[in-house]
């Protein structure tokens, strides 16, 4: 039996087909062999839902960033504690 047709694969095919499946790339039967691995391995059923959520962190990334001005403060703070 050929290395394709194997329903049951390895965790590293599995974390591969994963990866694909994360951005959308994996092939109908990659995820049913994913699914099926995810089954029976613990390890990778928490490496995909640790993938899932960085997907969504990527995805809806809730990051306050600071304005020009007080970017520009915060510079002028630093230079003049660095001069002292």
């Amino acid at each position: 039996m050929s290395k394709e047709n194997k329903i049951f694969v390895s965790c590293s095919d599995a974390n591969h087909f994963c990866d694909k499946n994360q951005y959308k790339e994996a092939s109908f039967w990659e995820k049913v062999k994913l699914n099926i691995h995810l089954i029976y391995c613990k390890a990778c059923r928490k490496y995909s839902a640790n993938n899932n959520k960085l997907t969504k962190l990527v995805k809806n990334p809730k990051v306050i960033s600071i304005n020009e001005y007080e970017k520009n403060a915060m510079k002028e703070r630093l230079k003049q504690k660095m001069n002292e």
